[in-house]
């Protein structure tokens, strides 16, 4: 028996290692690729490959050798003009190579959002040097926020609440940095009440959006997150709006991750990530598909049924606090125990082969089913810090 369709993975961290459970179930043959062997997705998927995906000779012969149906990209750090070759030869990239080689540049998605659609965003500079950068937060005024263009998971973003740490902020989001491009973007820091990440589905049928999730940060990177969230109408449909916008604007099938900020009904695009969204990992105990489920089917080109919410849900991540080889996972049996009647558990542990600080090695899940998504957070966090890092 045949795949329905090969998919070229490229990235296999926990968010690759889920795709691919949620693809494999609709019948695809999945070649999970990545800079290390055993990665989370190469686990669950019918071949791997490992080389770095900014090499460029390297990513287009695993995909000469492959020739898969689909190529769909889990990370930044990506030779996207390859991507483009490809797609100009008739390869289908996830959703498309120009919405790749927009996103994964936070300067070239913030152009979009700003100056082409007009969508409120904080007020921003970019730098490609320190000297640069002490011009721009003097602009931008202090506090500000500095982030590298290309990272993920938080990595080299701070917040510079004095002068005497801007010098700090530029070598920190160097080292965060991810590919080969020196340069950050300073941003007005904004008094938000909330941030929220907006799943946002393109399909061929249509837009369609999950409920708003909300989320907290720490380091720049998601510690919690929780389904539905308090939002009015009209922020809502004004989230909707913008969101619709963007993906419309960069084409393609798939889920996209969009990111905003909230004062009150006003709503101010923050970010995007063209596919699932690490905040969105509650979406496999909230709903009746999750993320990863709405994204293959949306790849696939596989009809989107009615979305149902169990009810208030919430994720905490589980995370390591050193470098190590040797590990342990304890506490599984405790964190699945719940304190009380109502509360659905359960605990997703990624399978990372080495530990580092702050690294997310696993994530909690609560469901309430009749309660607030304050009491399934509550839930969510207790069970994620049952679960302990043993080192050798």
């Amino acid at each position: 028996m045949s795949a329905i369709a090969k998919i070229l993975l490229l990235g296999s961290g926990e968010l690759g290692r889920e795709f691919t459970i949620s693809a494999k179930r609709l019948g695809a043959h999945v070649v999970a690729c990545d800079s290390y062997a055993g990665a989370p997705a190469m686990q669950m998927a019918d071949e791997a490959e490992v080389f770095s995906m900014l090499d460029g000779a390297a990513l287009s012969a695993v995909i000469e050798k492959h020739r898969p149906d689909y190529i769909v990209p889990e990370v930044e750090a990506i030779r996207t003009e390859v991507l483009k070759e490809f797609e100009d030869r008739g390869y289908n990239v996830v959703p498309s190579a120009r919405a790749t080689m927009l996103t994964m540049n936070r300067d070239r998605i913030r152009d979009v959002a700003a100056n082409e659609l007009g969508l409120p965003t904080s007020k921003f500079l970019y730098a490609e040097s320190l000297e640069e950068m002490r011009a721009a937060v003097e602009q931008i005024g202090i506090p500000c926020v500095v982030k590298p263009v290309m990272s993920s998971s938080g990595k080299g973003q701070s917040t510079v609440r004095a002068k005497g740490y801007i010098d700090k902020a530029w070598e920190y989001a160097v080292s965060g940095m991810r590919g080969d491009r020196r340069r950050v973007i300073v941003e007005a820091f904004i008094d938000f009440d909330y941030e929220i990440t907006l799943l946002t589905m393109r399909t061929r049928d249509g837009v369609f959006f999950c409920p708003p999730i909300g989320h907290r940060q720490e380091r720049g990177d998601y510690r919690e997150s929780w389904q539905p969230t308090a939002m009015s109408e009209a922020a809502v449909k004004e989230a909707q709006r913008q969101a619709k916008a963007v993906v419309d604007n960069l084409g393609g099938y798939g889920i996209f991750g969009v990111e905003f900020f909230v004062k009150n009904d006003q709503v101010i695009f923050s970010e995007l990530s063209p596919r699932p969204h690490d905040t969105g990992m509650v979406t496999l105990i909230s709903q009746n598909l999750s993320e990863f489920d709405l994204h293959a089917r949306a790849v696939l080109g596989l009809p989107i049924p009615s979305l149902t919410l169990h009810g208030p849900a919430a994720s905490a991540v589980i995370l390591a606090d050193r470098d190590a080889t040797d590990f342990t996972v304890e506490g599984i049996a405790d964190a699945l125990k719940p304190s009380a009647r109502g509360i659905d558990l359960d605990v997703r542990i990624f399978n990372k082969p080495t530990t580092r600080p702050y690294r997310r090695m696993g994530v909690a899940l609560a469901l309430i089913r009749e309660g607030t998504t304050d009491q399934a957070r509550a839930a969510a966090r207790a069970a994620a810090e049952k679960v302990k890092i043993g080192y050798r």
